[in-house]
């Protein structure tokens, strides 16, 4: 692990499946990338099909639906149910739930399937250029970023200083992902410039801040230990401060599989993987 401060023990992806009941699997940056599946990903999906063995896709995900990334893992030559995939958009509809936001406004920013995240939790999906009572940020695609964003900040402006606070949703908290080229911005950095924007204009207001619902955060693990019955599972991903340290701090076992986002090491020890998971690639039982 480099320069991190704990020793970390590697270990080999035979070694995990014969270890734990159950895996978690991170998508972007340890199944898929942009166009394809990932070194070593289509023959650890077979295996755990052919062999019966219990996993879950848990992804920061809230621009595809389960079906969808179905499909498109399917293309990549991932046998993937619908099923098998849990995603922070689908926490949508116990938050909206325990917040009472069923029939609010809501702008969403991102593609159709964000959308429907939202209609399924219960939310009426309104234009930005009007009023609205909850502001959904699932992905960085689908709409023009500059005018939306823009048009955003002025709406909740218009809003808070009318005497109304919009309820600010983040199922995706991630900041960056790994493109094809290098590397993106997403739904997380939205979130951090609105809120930059926000504490500008409105100093020691704390409230002017997103709900954050995906990895780190507890609630997908809590889903995905409820969906597999039980904690004897690890989490396998290649960002420490998401999928390792949301796993850690839900007192999960956490491999970080080396070579993606994060370059090491967590500036909290507590929260430090695991293991180390060299690659993906390696020998299956």
């Amino acid at each position: 692990m480099g320069s991190t401060e704990v020793d970390i023990p590697a270990i080999s992806l035979a070694e995990l499946l014969a270890r734990y009941d159950a895996l978690l699997l991170d998508a972007y940056g340890v199944l898929v990338g942009d166009e394809a599946a990932l070194p070593g990903a289509v023959a650890l999906i077979d295996w755990l099909n052919d062999h019966g063995k219990p996993y879950l896709v848990v992804t920061n995900s809230a621009s595809r639906l389960p079906e969808t990334a179905a499909r498109r893992y399917g293309d990549f030559g991932l046998d993937i149910p619908a099923q098998r995939i849990l995603t922070s958009g689908s926490l949508l509809q116990q938050h909206f739930r325990t917040h009472r936001l069923i029939d609010a406004r809501c702008v969403v920013l991102g593609p159709e399937d964000s959308r429907t995240y939202v209609v399924r939790a219960g939310g009426h999906v309104v234009t930005g250029d009007g009023e609205f009572d909850v502001l959904v940020i699932c992905d960085e695609k689908g709409f023009p970023f500059l005018e939306t964003v823009d048009g955003v900040l002025t709406a909740l402006f218009a809003a808070i200083d009318g005497g109304r606070t919009p309820h600010l949703v983040l199922p995706n908290p991630d900041l960056i992902y790994p493109t094809g080229k290098g590397y993106g911005v997403t739904a997380g950095s939205i979130a951090l410039i609105i809120e930059a924007a926000l504490a500008l204009r409105y100093p020691g207001r704390r409230d002017l801040r997103f709900h954050r619902l995906g990895k780190p955060e507890p609630a997908l693990f809590a889903a995905a230990v409820e969906r597999l019955g039980t904690r004897r599972l690890v989490m396998i991903g290649d960002q420490l401060e998401t999928d390792v340290r949301g796993a850690r701090a839900f007192g999960l076992d956490a491999a970080w599989l080396e070579g993606g986002v994060s370059a090491g090491p967590l500036a909290d020890a507590r929260f430090a993987p695991t293991w180390v998971l060299p690659s993906l690639a390696g020998p299956l039982p």
